[in-house]
């Protein structure tokens, strides 16, 4: 793809933690001084697999250690050439896990972690950008195929008027 190209790549690797028809949600303090709600998770440094990364993520924000990981629940693309990145995800969910919740993210962004019914999740979603709500929201009530994509354009600056469009799934 040409438009990628030039653009910063960043590698995400993201996890779904459900308990008691509860999901682990974590708030995330951004730039802007905004909190918005996600899936626990971060970038993948070089030389991490991505469930080495999540792993470590999760561990990092939430205190709950993962020891066994489904295939990938969904993926995840946004484009956003106006904002300079391609932002590529690979969501999975936890299959064994353990610990209590402690907050100690040490990149300071994660703020609060909360177990949140499934039937709220969307609810506490609102305000997190689409490409975060949408595939998760769709996840839960199972209307994603195995190894769903979800993909995402972003246009618009900083000053101007932000625009996402949802693409084709593929």
């Amino acid at each position: 793809m040409d438009e990628i190209v030039g653009l910063r790549q960043w590698r995400v690797a993201s996890g779904v933690i459900i308990t008691d028809d509860r999901v682990l949600l974590v708030a995330n303090r951004r730039r802007n001084g905004g909190v918005d709600w996600s899936t626990p998770g971060g970038v993948i440094d070089p030389g991490e697999t991505a469930l080495s990364a999540l792993t470590r993520e999760v561990f990092e924000e939430t205190g709950i250690g993962v020891t066994s990981w489904s295939d990938i629940a969904y993926q995840v693309e946004v484009i956003a050439p106006d904002h300079g990145f391609h932002l590529e995800v690979w969501c999975h969910r936890a299959e064994e896990f353990a610990g209590s919740i402690v907050v100690d993210d040490p990149d300071g962004i994660v703020i609060a972690v909360e177990y949140v019914s499934i039937d709220l999740v969307a609810d506490w979603l609102d305000g997190s950008p689409p490409w975060v709500a949408e595939p998760l929201v769709e996840y839960l009530k199972g209307e994603t195929g195995e190894r769903h994509r979800f993909r995402y354009r972003l246009t618009g600056g900083p000053s101007g008027e932000r625009r996402v469009l949802r693409l084709h799934d593929g």
